[in-house]
């Protein structure tokens, strides 16, 4: 096999892994109990099992967002041109923004309830960083690395600001902060409204560090191997001991607990929303020493599966979401419950869950794997469609 055919199965193989994994979290948000009812990865309120079934899938987006980045620049290095590089990124960002607003909105939530207008998740943060990156792209690979570590490593300086009820800071622009940096809702008139997941800050961070990633791929696959094994054990390290000195990188500090399981639970739960430096440091180290491991993964059936998701990642995350949801709607049906909770908006969802929604963790994983038995099929046909075929639109999914 060619180090170019290797490298691009490796990238493959932890993009489809990360994907799989974020059926999971999806079909938990669905399906589960005590999904309604609190943070799964509170350690005064959760299980040790319940814990790492929500801190498994933190791996997905910070992967998903820095391997689009990578992407882009392998488009570079087989030979596309920047202008055109940067037409397809201003493009393709457009059109994950639409997708994010319309097609995935409605097919999340099985509703066309215009008072929940949109929600913005990790498809509209690639598309919007895609459309950065499109300018960035025009300076020095060192220029964009340097932005891309530096959004990512002081973005926690701005923590201290805080907008909504009970505060007045920016006034008329918190809306605008919170595109940028605060998750919230935001009201376009008094009775409509859409939800910012993830604000801009620091994701176009990830992407543009993951385009400048995309140089290692240029070097011999060994020394490759060699230079990713360090770098991911040396994020990993920092990690560790930026966490244990508990002041700056994560603006939820960790504590003693009731016991050492869950103070260990405590040190493992950083912030998401945006993502802390000590999140993404947590996730992308063993996600870059995974991927220097995956270059010298053997061709059984997982990794053909999981290679098999990841040559179309935008395909599997549009399908992933009826078939979690439709598999949520159907187990509730066929055990008696009341289904409305299945086609609520954001805000109208029943919170605390008043005792007969949902199952437990068991039939989670049970309709994860059917989810994945569902999915498999469809990602195989299509990848095929696209390995036969030129069209520039299959470049868009």
């Amino acid at each position: 096999m060619s180090t170019a055919a290797r490298r691009v199965d490796s990238v493959d193989l932890l993009r489809g892994a990360v994907i799989a994994i974020m059926l999971l979290d999806h079909t938990r948000d669905f399906v589960h109990s005590d999904a309604l009812n609190f943070d799964p990865s509170d350690p005064a309120k959760t299980s040790v099992i319940l814990f790492f079934t929500r801190w498994i899938t933190h791996f997905c987006a910070p992967v998903f967002v820095f391997l689009a980045g990578t992407g882009a620049f392998l488009r570079l290095a087989r030979g596309e041109s920047k202008a055109d590089l940067s037409r397809f990124l201003i493009t393709r960002g457009l059109w994950l923004v639409l997708l994010e607003f319309t097609v995935i909105r409605v097919i999340v939530w099985f509703n066309l309830d215009y008072h929940f207008a949109f929600i913005a998740e990790v498809i509209w943060a690639i598309g919007v960083s895609m459309i950065v990156l499109a300018a960035l792209i025009r300076l020095p690979l060192r220029a964009i690395a340097a932005f891309g570590i530096a959004m990512i490593a002081l973005h926690n300086l701005l923590d201290k600001i805080q907008v909504g009820p009970g505060t007045s800071a920016l006034g008329l622009l918190a809306p605008v902060w919170m595109v940028l940096h605060q998750p919230g809702v935001i009201f376009l008139t008094p009775k409509v409204y859409g939800f910012v997941a993830y604000p801009l800050i620091p994701w176009i961070g990830v992407l543009a560090a993951g385009y400048a990633f995309g140089a290692f791929y240029q070097m011999e696959a060994e020394r490759r191997r060699r230079l990713l094994f360090r770098l991911g054990w040396a994020l990993t390290v920092a990690f560790v001991v930026l966490r244990a000195v508990n002041l700056y990188g994560d603006p939820a500090r960790w504590s003693g607990q009731r016991s050492v399981v869950f103070t260990a639970l405590s040190f493992l739960r950083v912030t998401k929303y945006p993502p802390s430096l000590l999140f993404l440091l947590m996730t992308l180290g063993p996600a870059i020493i995974a991927l220097a491991g995956f270059e010298r993964a053997g061709r059984g059936w997982l990794t053909r599966t999981l290679i098999t998701f990841g040559r179309v990642p935008l395909f599997f995350f549009i399908a992933q979401w009826p078939v979690a949801h439709g598999l949520a709607v159907l187990a509730c049906y066929l055990a008696g419950q009341p289904l409305a909770w299945q086609f609520a908006g954001l805000l109208e969802r029943p919170s605390p869950n008043p005792g007969n929604l949902g199952f437990g963790l068991r039939v989670v994983y049970a309709l994860w794997i059917i989810g994945l038995l569902l999915l498999y099929p469809l990602c195989r046909w299509f990848a095929r469609v696209k390995r036969r075929r030129n069209e520039w639109w299959l470049s868009y999914l």
